[in-house]
Formats: C-alpha cells, sequence, structure tokens
C-alpha cells in the first residue's frame, strides 16, 4: 500500500526534516511540497543534502490538487497554519507541526500567542500530539496537533509522575537546554554564529515561554487539579537536541520505577538504568527519548533528565508517528533509523 502525502512548509527545517525521514518510509510518497517564496525550486536547491532524492519541485499551496493527497502535514509558522488549514478539504486528514491546535482553550491560546484563535471549531476537533499519551484518539482523529518541543520533553519526564502520585506536585522546576534549530530557519540576529557560539543563555524566563500552555493544560488534566511548573529554558550552541533537567520531591527510585513501568512497551521512549543519565548526542537525528533518574544527597530529592532531538521525536518524527496512526499504518514505519553518532 503506497500513500501520498503533502508538506507544506517544505522549505523550512521541520519540512526537510519529515523528507528525510520519509525516506526510507515504507508506506508514504511525497506527492507535493510548497514553499511559496520558494515556489518553482527544486527541493535539493534549498536543501543540498536532499539532492539525492526524486522530489516533486516546491509549489505554492493553492497549486496542490489534495484531492490526490492521504494526508497533509502542516509546517507552517504559528497563525499562518490556522489560516490555511480553514481552506483545506474537511475530509483530508491533517498533522499540524506548529502551536495553533495544542491549546484546546481559546481564551489560553490568546493569552499565550497574542491574539484570538482564528479557527476555534478546527481548535475543538484537534487532538493533542503525544503520541504515547493520545494514541487511541490520535488514530481516530482527522486533525492532529503537534506538541512544542519542549513541552514534549517535560511532559515525557513529568507525566508518568503525575499519574501515578510519587512527586509533590507543587515543587517542580523544569531547567531546560535546547538547540537552535528550534528557532527555525529564518534569518534572526540572536541565532548568528558571533551571536550564539561559545555561550548559553536563557531565554523567555519568568513564566513567559509559550509552551508552558501545553504544561498547565497537560499536568493539570493528568493531576485532575492545577498543576503549575516552573521552567526556564536556554539556549546552547548546538544545531540539534534537548536535554531538561527535571527537578522534583519524591522518593527516587519510586520515580524510576513510575517511568520504566509507564514507558516498558513504548517502542521510542527508554528508561536507563537507576543512576544512569542521558545525552542529547546518543538520540541524535532519530525519534527515541532516553529518560534518566538520579537521587540527590538531600533525602527526598530526584532528578529526571530527560533527552530527545527536537526536530525528530520533538516535531517531524512525533508527525509522522501520528499520521502512521492516522492512516492505519505500523506506527513505528520508518521511524526506527538509529542516532547519528557520533
Amino acid at each position: 500500500m503506497t500513500l501520498s502525502v503533502a508538506i507544506l512548509g517544505a522549505s523550512g527545517y521541520t519540512g526537510a526534516e519529515l523528507v528525510r525521514l520519509i525516506a526510507t518510509h515504507p508506506e508514504l510518497r511525497i506527492a507535493a511540497l510548497t514553499g511559496d517564496r520558494k515556489a518553482g525550486m527544486s527541493m535539493g536547491d534549498v536543501f543540498p543534502f536532499l539532492r539525492h532524492m526524486t522530489l516533486p519541485d516546491l509549489e505554492k499551496i493553492e497549486d496542490v490538487d489534495f484531492t490526490k493527497v492521504d494526508l497533509c502535514f502542516c509546517a507552517l509558522p504559528h497563525a499562518t497554519s490556522q489560516a490555511v488549514i480553514s481552506t483545506l478539504p474537511g475530509d483530508l486528514k491533517i498533522v499540524d507541526l506548529s502551536a495553533d491546535f495544542r491549546l484546546r482553550d481559546p481564551a489560553e491560546y490568546e493569552k499565550w500567542y497574542g491574539k484570538p484563535h482564528a479557527a476555534v471549531a478546527l481548535q475543538k476537533e484537534a487532538v493533542y500530539g503525544l503520541t504515547e499519551f493520545y494514541r487511541d484518539d490520535i488514530r481516530g482523529a482527522r486533525l492532529v496537533a503537534g506538541t512544542g518541543c519542549n513541552a514534549a520533553t517535560g511532559q515525557y519526564a513529568l507525566r508518568p509522575l503525575i499519574e501515578a502520585g510519587v512527586i509533590d506536585l507543587d515543587d517542580i522546576l523544569i531547567d531546560l537546554k535546547a538547540g537552535v534549530s528550534g528557532a527555525g530557519r529564518s534569518l534572526k540576529e540572536p541565532n548568528l554564529h558571533a551571536e550564539l557560539s561559545e555561550g548559553a543563555h536563557p531565554y523567555s524566563a519568568g513564566g513567559t515561554h509559550r509552551h508552558l500552555g501545553e504544561f498547565d493544560q497537560e499536568f493539570s488534566k493528568a493531576a485532575g487539579r492545577p498543576v503549575r511548573v516552573q521552567f526556564t529554558p536556554h539556549l546552547l550552541p548546538m544545531n540539534r537536541g534537548i536535554l531538561a533537567n527535571v527537578y522534583v520531591k519524591g522518593d527516587p527510585q519510586a520515580v524510576h520505577q513510575a517511568l520504566a513501568e509507564r514507558y516498558a512497551t513504548e517502542p521510542f521512549l527508554h528508561v536507563l538504568p537507576f543512576g544512569t543519565l542521558p545525552s542529547t548526542r546518543h538520540v541524535r537525528g532519530s525519534n527515541y527519548v532516553h529518560i534518566g533518574v538520579i537521587g540527590d544527597r538531600i533525602p527526598g530529592r530526584a532528578m529526571v533528565v530527560a533527552v530527545l532531538d527536537n526536530l525528530a521525536k520533538g516535531s517531524s518524527g512525533q508527525a509522522i508517528q501520528n499520521a502512521n496512526l492516522m492512516l492505519g499504518v505500523e506506527e513505528t514505519a520508518g521511524l526506527t533509523l538509529a542516532p547519528v553518532f557520533p
């Protein structure tokens, strides 16, 4: 069985990552690629590392024949996605990689993104795309909202602990480090080599990062009562990867056991032996998540460390995993390549 997919916004990093991963997918074929400002160009010209692939040229969204597409990946900027998706056929399966449909409450969306939602009906229809926790809902969904990459990392570390009741819900700190590709491909002065290299800095600190909206929504749902975490991300001079140090109050062995039991049958979630901590370099370019737990000299404290590749499991890999479920394909199809090391 061959299924046709379109990638809207293929000229960005997540679009290129979708192409890279689909290259080894046994059942997906790329029928259309869009990039409005680069329409008419070949994908190999936009991303030379894809030159060896036979791909359709980039075109404008309005020129795509969606009657020949089984599923559409929407890798467009925030706010652009909701406007575009509103115009697509109502029976088309869509995986959206933007933030536009992650938050269920329109008021929360306006709070975190600074403008009213322009497609509230679609917002209500969308299923949150954290695959391991919404697998059954995703299978029957028409529109799936991909998670934020930081939000996914923090949730993989914490959701099983909240569900198992093994930590203090009022004392959670997420100290996260992220690679620069998470900021996208457009030219930004703070991301220039001379501005970013040889250093690291926090950003969106003081409870202002937009992914806090996802943490609030998902942790509160899991706990059955409001949960607010302290979260500070940092930008590191590396291209890919996220590492989250999550500090919690709870018995370290119970924390490790809760994570190990919850993820025991998950193909992409690996909990390391107690006391072993993960590295971003060991998941680079892959759909895998590594999680480690260690205690502290202070009794009743634990640190959970979670790592993933922000472009793969944090975005495009997760999107393909969800698309596989929506299309009735083996969930792991196209996603079991080993990480790139060194």
